[in-house]
């Protein structure tokens, strides 16, 4: 196994074995987790190891959590978890990289806030940017400088610009999609690109026992944040995907309702990333709050929104978000619908390509959870800040 560190177009990251997202990590990732669990064998596992390490690692600067050395790393320890030492040598040389990788991207993000310039989702976010990036060093290397660094960087990013409007430190001066305009840019709320993935990490991090300075501060001021633009409704409390200049001026969302019930943008991973802020800062309330609002938006009006089976914003992703919730809640209230969520997962066709975010082996992942009634092995769900 090598690594380089050339460019890559996004034609090709989606093509790539490479991809976690999208490619042949996925699958490795599956075979993995059923070969721990007795549902596969390790030769399959190694099969598709060996396709998604075929070419070299790359290792460049645009490599994040789902694409390239860190993609790979994140699976190679989850064969690990055992505690037997597979791929020992390649995760070794591939952990310097990532550690190189890690220490570079946030001496660019340094320099970007010395400047004053805004953020993009390529710098924090989870899929490639940094926050990914700590959720596998959390995961797998809990005890590193650069874990402690990192965790340092995302608290500084919570804080407010000093402009006239207050921006969010994570605000962005582009658009959360090409055919979404957002004019003068936009504050992102959800799990994948914005404040919730921000939040579970720092809360993540502080329920395992590090923490930074002000890191606390951070998470009341992100908790604060969702409670000022919490949205109720008759089937529960809901928040805008994201917010915009004119949003923040006139004090309200654009948007007009609760959007549909996903992990990446919609009110399961925001209700999941703010109970585990409030179990790790000791604040009942604001779990059975955070509690509550999750389990509102399993009733089957909401579920019936859901028209697409994988993990991004499928009945995959909210399966396996509400599983890790209903693991830490005060109440039995998640709990109880799992078995009819299950169901819908057993019964949802799955896609047949490959990538955990949309594709089948996301779906399988989440099967394997509902079928064993048990934490994933690998603990693979910890690449979407939900454990």
């Amino acid at each position: 196994m090598t690594a380089a560190s050339g460019q890559l177009n996004a034609a090709a990251d989606e093509a790539d074995g490479q991809s976690l997202a999208t490619g042949g990590v996925g699958p490795a990732l599956l075979a993995i987790e059923q070969a721990l669990n007795g549902a596969g064998t390790w030769a399959t596992a190694h099969r598709l190891v060996r396709q998604a390490t075929s070419s070299s690692v790359d290792a460049g600067r645009h490599a994040g959590l789902y694409y390239g050395a860190p993609a790979i790393l994140f699976t190679l320890n989850a064969a690990a978890t055992d505690g037997h030492e597979r791929y020992a040598a390649a995760r070794r040389y591939l952990t310097l990289h990532v550690r190189r990788l890690v220490r570079e991207r946030l001496i660019d993000a340094d320099i970007r806030m010395r400047h004053g310039r805004a953020a993009a989702f390529a710098e924090y976010d989870l899929f490639y940017g940094l926050t990914g990036l700590g959720a596998l060093l959390l995961r797998d290397l809990p005890d590193s400088d650069e874990l402690s660094d990192l965790l340092t960087y995302i608290t500084r990013l919570t804080e407010p610009h000093t402009d006239e409007q207050h921006l969010p430190g994570w605000w962005v001066d582009h658009d959360p999609d090409p055919t979404l305009p957002t004019p003068g840019g936009h504050a992102n709320l959800g799990m994948a690109h914005g404040a919730s993935g921000l939040l579970a990490l720092l809360a993540l991090a502080l329920r395992a026992g590090w923490q930074v300075e002000r890191q606390a501060e951070a998470i009341e001021r992100l908790c604060s944040w969702f409670e000022r633009w919490q949205q109720d409704s008759m089937h529960g409390p809901w928040w805008p995907q994201w917010l915009t200049r004119d949003d923040l001026r006139i004090g309200g969302p654009a948007q007009d309702g609760s959007g549909r019930p996903a992990w990446c943008y919609g009110t399961p991973g925001i209700a999941r990333a703010l109970q585990l802020a409030a179990i790790a800062t000791h604040q009942p309330t604001r779990q059975a709050a955070a509690e509550a609002a999750l389990a509102a938006s399993l009733s089957c009006t909401q579920l019936d929104r859901l028209t697409e089976p994988g993990i991004c914003h499928g009945v995959a992703g909210l399966y396996a978000t509400a599983y890790r919730a209903a693991r830490d809640a005060r109440t039995s209230d998640i709990a109880a619908q799992l078995p009819a969520l299950a169901e819908r997962l057993r019964c949802i066709s799955s896609p047949d390509h490959a990538g955990l975010l949309t594709g089948r082996p996301g779906c399988s992942l989440a099967s394997e959870t509902a079928r064993t009634n048990t934490p994933p092995r690998t603990r693979w769900d910890a690449c979407l800040l939900i454990a």
